[in-house]
C-alpha cells in the first residue's frame, strides 16, 4: 500500500465536489460517491510514497502557515487508456506550487524510499478524482454533466496523512 500527504477543501468547494460525484452518479457513471467510507471526501493528493514515518505528521505543521490557500478546481482533465480517471485539475498557481514544494521538502527525512515518481515537485499534476475505470463509451456523458465543468473558487484549509497499509487518517495539526 502507499501513504499520501493531501490537501483538503473548504465546506464549499467539498460540498462542490460531493455534487459533481452525486450528478455522476445519477448519469449512470460510478464515482467517487460509491466509496461510502468516512475517510472518503475531496482531497488533492500532494505527496505519495510506499513507506512514511509518522514523525512526518509533526514535521508538517510548519507549512500550516500557508493556509488557508485561495484555489480553483478548474477543467476536467482524464488519465489512462483503456479506462479513464475522471479528474478535475486544481489550477496550479504560484501558491500551490510553493506549497507543494514545501510539504516535499518536509516529507523527505520520513520517506526511506522517497516519494512516487509522479509525486514530484515538476512531475506532479494537481487534481481531484471524481470517477474511475470510466469507458470510452461513457466519456461524451461524464463530460458533458454541468458540474464537471463548472470553475469552482474556494481556498484549501487542511491537511492530512492518509496510511493506505493501516486505513488510518492523521489530520495535520
Amino acid at each position: 500500500m502507499v501513504h499520501s500527504i493531501e490537501l483538503l477543501f473548504d465546506p464549499h468547494i467539498e460540498a462542490a465536489v460531493r455534487q459533481s460525484w452525486d450528478d455522476l452518479t445519477e448519469a449512470g457513471i460510478r464515482s467517487k460517491a460509491a466509496h461510502t467510507s468516512p475517510s472518503n471526501r475531496p482531497h488533492v493528493t500532494l505527496i505519495v510514497a510506499e513507506e512514511m514515518d509518522d514523525a512526518v505528521n509533526v514535521a508538517l505543521r510548519p507549512v500550516l502557515k500557508r493556509l488557508p490557500l485561495v484555489c480553483t478546481v478548474g477543467a476536467p482533465m482524464l488519465f489512462g487508456g483503456r479506462a479513464f480517471i475522471l479528474v478535475r485539475l486544481l489550477v496550479p498557481s504560484a501558491d500551490l506550487m510553493a506549497l507543494h514544494a514545501d510539504v516535499h521538502e518536509s516529507c523527505l527525512p520520513h520517506m526511506p524510499k522517497g516519494t512516487l515518481p509522479h509525486a514530484n515537485p515538476g512531475q506532479w499534476t494537481p487534481h481531484v478524482t471524481l470517477a474511475r475505470r470510466v469507458s470510452p463509451d461513457q466519456l461524451p456523458t461524464a463530460l458533458t454533466v454541468k458540474s464537471v465543468a463548472r470553475d469552482i473558487q474556494g481556498s484549501a484549509v487542511g491537511l492530512r496523512h492518509w496510511d493506505g497499509d493501516a486505513k488510518i487518517e492523521y489530520p495535520i495539526s
